[in-house]
């Protein structure tokens, strides 16, 4: 048996470097979303926050579909 050990550190790196890349697209989204609250509270608008935070959510939800679409097809 003969293990590509290029390949495998090129798929390990990618997978790495997506999942870092999700987590802190999900991250702001969240954080887009609590500068809302806090915003409300204070009697300010806030909608750059919320329309920044959906468009990081909406990126996420395509980034899994894809990797579903992936594994799928």
């Amino acid at each position: 048996m003969h293990i590509d050990w290029a390949a495998l550190g090129s798929v390990f790196g990618v997978s790495l470097v997506i999942t870092v890349a999700l987590v802190g697209l999900f991250t702001l989204g969240i954080v887009g979303l609590t500068k809302r609250e806090s915003a409300a509270a204070q009697g300010n608008s806030a909608a750059l926050a919320v329309s920044g935070a959906y468009a990081c959510f909406a990126l996420c939800a395509a980034a899994v579909g894809y990797g579903i679409f992936l594994i799928v097809a």
